[in-house]
């Protein structure tokens, strides 16, 4: 085992099913950080059991999740991604690498989509968002994906303050305007395992699309 260079923030709600099988793939040097979001099928002790390392948020919301993570954090790089199975931890390091190398201050996991991981609705409002986001900033991105690393001070000194579902698209945004190089890299995105509580219904999508609207309308242009 070689020392753990970077933290993987795992934001958690009810995902007992994925863990195991997740937290197997979490690469050597990354330390898997799970926060623990109100989960009530015992998600944040299972994860403690496998060695994971445990924090509780109890404020609900993605963006306080994520950031509950990137306080506790104890190295200087940063990566996050969903705890559900879309996502395979085995891709962290190429999305990490950028970052790590110093070519970008962030890089984003562009996700490649396996049959049946991501329903029409949440694919058609992630590339409507995607659209936006470019011509708002210039930026060269084509997906908003929950997979990312960056630099844990840089993060904090770009003062992110949606506790919600606007938390990814609000970090690119204060990114984009503190003129930080951004990439994206590919990443294979598999159907979730369990039950979804956001894209993967409509109302999370609606959900989640609100709250980003609500960020877009009150972030200054870059």
């Amino acid at each position: 085992m070689g020392p753990v260079t970077v933290t993987v923030v795992l934001p958690v709600l009810d995902e007992v099913e994925a863990l195991p099988g997740l937290l197997a793939r979490v690469p050597v040097g990354f330390e898997a950080l799970v926060v623990d979001n109100g989960s009530s099928d015992g998600s944040g002790e299972r994860a403690a059991a496998l060695g994971a390392r445990v924090v509780r948020e109890p404020r609900r919301g993605f963006g306080a999740a994520c950031f509950a993570g990137l306080v506790a954090a104890r190295t200087e790089l940063v990566c996050f991604m969903d705890a559900d199975g879309s996502l395979d931890p085995a891709e962290l390091a190429a999305v990490a690498g950028p970052v790590a190398r110093g070519e970008v201050e962030l890089c984003l996991g562009r996700r490649r989509a396996r049959p049946g991981a991501w329903p029409p609705h949440a694919r058609a409002a992630n590339r409507l968002l995607a659209r936006r986001v470019r011509r708002r900033t210039g930026l060269a991105l084509s997906d908003l994906g929950p997979m990312r690393a960056a630099r844990r001070q840089g993060l904090l000194e770009l003062g992110l303050a949606d506790r919600r579902f606007g938390w990814p698209l609000e970090m690119v945004l204060r990114a984009a305007a503190a003129g930080w190089r951004v990439a994206e890299v590919d990443v294979t995105y598999r159907p979730r395992l369990g039950r979804s509580k956001v894209t993967g219904t409509l109302g999370g999508t609606v959900r989640a699309v609100r709250d980003m609207e609500r960020l877009m309308r009150r972030t200054a242009p870059v």
